[in-house]
């Protein structure tokens, strides 16, 4: 299954900081600029480690980014027992009649700096679905993280980019406690792509902008 695609940074870095932090109001691309001013939904963006959990001709398997990529063996532990019990196994096979890829991210404990504040041990926490071409909206996404018992990156607003961008430098707190978020991914209310066939999906981290965290 494919490696989950690059989330372009709302506006452009700027080159006399050696790209540290953003052109602010200089938007990274065309598309962004022309839907700004629309309802886009705001999730917290996680600090942690890319992960992939395919379901794939009655096979189950974990990536991390890349296919080379390596996962620690706790979070391998905590994927496995997640995902490989038999009642699982059968929820994957009465639930998708094609290829199916969880995307999230392992985080927790020794995963980046600051994991622990997350939680005390390693886990995975869903933030897209994709069946055979089909990216899922937030709704079914949710349906399958209820499912599987799965935790969710929140929505932790709406509105539009000028919003994304003042939230994000205001050093909000995590929906995971006391201590500030690493940033904000949004995406507009309807799963949109451009000519090329990228999806229209966007992020800031506070610390990439004057204002933000250091």
């Amino acid at each position: 299954m494919e490696q989950y695609h690059k989330i372009q940074t709302v506006y452009k870095r700027n080159p006399e900081t050696k790209f540290k932090t953003l052109l602010e109001g200089e938007y990274s691309l065309p598309e962004f600029e022309y839907l700004k001013n629309n309802e886009w939904i705001f999730t917290e963006k996680v600090d942690g480690t890319n992960i992939r959990v395919m379901w794939n001709d009655n096979d189950i398997t974990f990536g991390g980014k890349t296919d080379n990529a390596q996962i620690s063996s706790p979070l391998i532990a905590s994927l496995n027992n997640i995902f490989l019990p038999l009642e699982k196994r059968k929820v994957f096979e009465e639930k998708f009649k094609d290829s199916v890829c969880f995307y999230g991210e392992g985080y927790g404990a020794k995963i980046q700096k600051g994991g622990g504040n997350y939680r005390q041990d390693q886990n995975f926490v869903l933030f897209d679905v994709k069946i055979g071409e089909w990216w899922l909206e937030r709704e079914n996404v949710e349906e399958i993280a209820k499912l599987f018992g799965l935790d969710i990156v929140p929505i932790i607003g709406v509105g539009n980019l000028d919003d994304m961008v003042n939230l994000a430098g205001r050093k909000f707190n995590s929906q995971w406690g006391d201590f500030f978020a690493e940033g904000i991914v949004a995406r507009p209310k309807r799963e949109l792509r451009n000519r090329s066939n990228q999806r229209i999906i966007t992020k800031i981290k506070a610390k990439d902008f004057r204002g933000g965290l250091k």
